[in-house]
């Protein structure tokens, strides 16, 4: 598979400077902080509120970005279950330690409106181009891994394909055995170490980018799989609304780094080389799911 230049740019730039002692004498190494404060206007993106969920719960907002590029039907169906207000006084029926958060109708009696109950699986897609920042470093589950639109992603030149990864607070469609048998109504958010063995087994729809703390910090629950045993241990949905749906007034305003910069290139550096002073041995490498995809309020 041939990259595209600017993928190749933005994975030289990175590798160009990864040489521990690529710093000028006396020169304070950059951080996160330093690139972040340096980054101009256009290294950054604003939420679509056509794409963007808020999931309303007793402790606060949790804000999900949706990416249709990846799984365009899956997140159809999701966004006209919550155009219908499906998941509105559903809850969180599942909390696994250091894996997934999970929410679905326990009862299974909800109608689903002009929504589908199942769709055929989204595991990937064309890698053809997709605009793609690749990292340097190399991955024990992908021949390349990086960035796709603000997300983290894989693909694989052999087979022209790409993929979404299971990265901390990526949200997933959960299924039965059949690959076929998820549609949006059981969705998932990864709170533990990334389980890149779901990788291309589950569709993947998205990412949270403001709010895990009201769902990594729930209650594990104690029966098989961390669901709970009792009805009363689930934590409620308020609701779950399209943003686009939400008065203005009320909306989140926030802005997503971009991935496809030469800022971000330098904070992923920042990130492969700790050479601030409490680092002594600087890794030279960075794992897909350990870059931080920086969110901050709308200036």
């Amino acid at each position: 598979m041939r990259r595209s230049a600017a993928a190749v740019a933005v994975m030289l730039l990175v590798a160009g400077a990864s040489a521990p002692g690529a710093d000028a004498p006396n020169v304070k190494p950059r951080t996160m902080a330093d690139v972040l404060a340096a980054s101009k206007s256009s290294d950054w993106r604003t939420l679509d509120p056509q794409n963007t969920l808020y999931l309303e719960l007793p402790s606060g907002r949790v804000i999900i970005e949706l990416d249709p590029d990846f799984a365009p039907h899956h997140v159809a169906n999701i966004k006209a279950l919550a155009h219908e207000h499906y998941f509105d006084g559903l809850a969180i029926v599942r909390a696994q330690d250091n894996f997934v958060v999970q929410w679905n109708d326990p009862d299974h009696t909800r109608a689903f409106g002009n929504a589908q109950k199942t769709l055929a699986a989204e595991f990937s897609r064309s890698a053809n181009g997709l605009p793609f920042t690749v990292l340097p470093d190399p991955d024990t589950y992908a021949q390349e891994v990086g960035f796709a639109d603000g997300f983290p992603a894989a693909r694989e030149p052999r087979t022209h394909l790409a993929w979404l990864v299971h990265c901390y607070a990526m949200v997933g469609a959960g299924r039965d055995n059949d690959v076929d048998s998820g549609g949006g109504t059981e969705l998932y958010v990864v709170i533990g170490q990334a389980p890149r063995q779901l990788d291309r087994n589950v569709t993947l729809v998205g990412r949270v980018v403001q709010g895990m703390e009201q769902l990594s910090t729930l209650k594990r629950g104690s029966g098989a799989l961390g669901f709970y045993e009792k009805p009363e241990e689930r934590t409620p949905i308020r609701s779950l609304r399209l943003a686009s749906e939400v008065p203005e007034a009320e909306r989140s305003h926030l802005e997503i780094m971009r991935t496809d910069t030469h800022a971000f290139a330098d904070l992923i550096e920042t990130r492969r080389n700790r050479r601030d002073e409490w680092y002594k041995v600087p890794a030279g490498r960075i794992d897909v799911c350990s870059v931080p995809l920086p969110v901050r309020p709308r200036p």
